[in-house]
């Protein structure tokens, strides 16, 4: 789960690590009301969507008076804004951010993330922050700097040191750099974090170091622990299929082909998105219906996937275990009853009660539906009939 960045600075405020003081604000009006409390010369209005590269997309503004602040406030709401994550079709900015300006003297980086190579939590942190970290992080690797945390203890305040050292602060400020590692860190535990970055994490001409941004991404199966956080999702951001999904208990994660799978088990779908690039097809989803489906479940599954108006085909490619192949099979002919199928499905059905689940698709009839043995022979299919809608 993403959060916004006001929200993110919310957070690492209470635990310690210092930000600029502002507030959100989602008229010019109200951006208006909250630059009159701000005391800096400059304000700086930033666009809030889930999404980074906003800079240089025109989503930040640095504007010198209440006026400047509101005029920018109706320029970006409502504006969608084209970064290099969004993709082409851009995000529509609902809500601003105006907070102080600071007297900025340098520009780092700095974040944890859950690494899973090693199954801990890393910092990594360059002494070049800013806009250009990815280019940073693709050209000269060497730049970005490590330090790998034992969960046993945490990070310990000699990897702190080292790691502000290496990203050469000053001398002035090398306290309040590793005072602000150890409360991210703690933020980042204590939140369930999968993503805690501050970029850029700048040093002023005042020797203040601040958080001028900040993004938190949450691990979604810990967030029955916080209520807190689960609040502050903001639909409007994410795709409404994936929330339909997850609101079903199903696994959705929209791509950009046109052909659908729904599978059960995480290996199943990353090897039935392979194995439908291999025959020259593009996964449009990657939807697991987990080990508890039930008829209904995959009747919903299908309407989701039929939703999605790139889809031209779909593949049902499920192995039975706990989740048994005459319940899929029955979910598929739910389908048609009540939702219609309207783009051509195969079916590839083995395990638990699998010859009960081909004799209800074969009694069934269902003329979109076209059952495989195999899972080469499917997804040869599938993608086979893709191609035919698309011509």
């Amino acid at each position: 789960m993403n959060i916004h960045e006001y929200q993110s600075k919310a957070i690492l405020r209470e635990f310690g690590v210092k930000v600029p003081n502002g507030a959100p604000a989602f008229s010019p009006e109200e951006a208006g009301r909250v630059a009159k409390d701000l005391t800096t010369r400059i304000k700086v209005v930033k666009a809030q969507i889930h999404a980074g590269g906003r800079g240089k997309a025109g989503g930040v503004k640095l504007a010198q008076s209440v006026e400047e602040v509101k005029k920018y406030a109706v320029e970006l709401l409502g504006k969608v804004l084209v970064t290099h994550q969004t993709g082409p079709a851009g995000k529509e900015v609902g809500r601003l951010l105006i907070e102080e300006g600071s007297n900025i003297e340098k520009e780092y980086y700095l974040s944890f993330v859950v690494d899973r190579a090693s199954a801990r939590v890393v910092m990594m942190g360059s002494e070049e922050g800013g806009m250009d970290i990815e280019e940073v992080a693709a050209t000269r690797p060497e730049k970005i700097l490590k330090e790998t945390i034992d969960p046993a203890v945490g990070l310990m305040p000699f990897q702190a040191s080292r790691m502000a050292y290496r990203m050469n602060f000053k001398p002035e400020v090398i306290s309040k750099v590793t005072t602000l590692m150890q409360n991210l860190y703690k933020a980042f535990v204590a939140k369930d974090c999968s993503l805690a970055e501050i970029n850029p994490l700048v040093v002023t001409k005042e020797n203040d170091v601040i958080a001028l941004d900040a993004k938190l991404n949450f691990d979604d199966s810990a967030l029955f622990r916080h209520p807190e956080i689960e609040s502050l999702r903001d639909n409007t951001e994410e795709d409404p299929k994936e929330l339909a999904a997850g609101k079903i208990g199903l696994s959705y994660v929209t791509l950009d082909g046109d052909v659908a799978c729904m599978v059960n088990g995480a290996g199943l779908a990353m090897a039935t998105v392979d194995i439908i690039k291999y025959y020259g097809g593009e996964p449009a989803n990657f939807l697991d219906v987990g080990g508890d489906s039930t008829v209904e479940k995959i009747a919903e599954a299908f309407r989701i996937m039929q939703s999605d108006g790139k889809v031209k085909s779909v593949f049902v490619n499920i192995f039975g275990g706990i989740n048994k192949c005459d319940v899929i099979a029955g979910g598929v002919v739910e389908a048609a009853r009540t939702i219609g199928l309207k783009l051509p499905v195969v079916v590839r059905l083995d395990g638990t009660n699998v010859e009960a689940g081909r004799a209800i698709l074969a009694e069934a009839k269902l003329p979109m539906v076209y059952v495989a043995t195999t899972m080469s022979e499917g997804a040869q299919k599938v993608v086979e009939l893709a191609k035919q809608a698309e011509a």
